[in-house]
């Protein structure tokens, strides 16, 4: 009997703490997804900083420094564009993690309904047949004086 109410006691704390396991999961991977995609944009603007800087220090002349200038602009286009493509992934991810935490919170809130369902229905005494309540009689004595 006693391992039973053991094994019952580890269900019920693991049952407790499982929704905290997952949103800990949850969290966890979507801070690495999004750290990793933030480490692999800045690679990306180091290595577009990197390259105007090689080709700033090979400019020899009046030519070189006019197209140095047009592949500048160019730059900037396609930096600004690299920009708002990571900022529509980094939302996605923003939305697409919002959406797991709405459901982990929705099966988070449906199994604590059960569970307290379960305990209170553990709590109920086990219902004997009704009992007939005892009828109160009256006694009325008449004595006589």
């Amino acid at each position: 009997m006693q391992d039973k109410m053991i094994d019952a006691f580890n269900e019920q704390t693991r049952q407790f703490f499982e929704p905290m396991r997952k949103l800990n999961s949850l969290m966890l991977n979507n801070m690495e997804k999004m750290t990793q995609y933030q480490m692999e944009s800045m690679k990306r603007y180091s290595q577009m900083g990197t390259e105007r800087m090689r080709d700033a220090g090979e400019l020899t002349d009046a030519e070189s420094m006019r197209d140095f200038g047009a592949r500048q602009a160019e730059m900037m286009n396609e930096l600004s564009k690299q920009m708002l493509e990571d900022a529509k992934a980094m939302s996605e991810m923003s939305l697409e993690f919002k959406a797991e935490l709405e459901k982990l919170y929705a099966e988070s809130g449906k199994q604590l309904a059960e569970q307290a369902e379960k305990a209170g229905q553990a709590a109920k005494p086990e219902t004997a047949p009704a009992e007939q309540p005892a009828k109160a009689t009256s006694q009325s004595s008449s004595r006589k004086r």
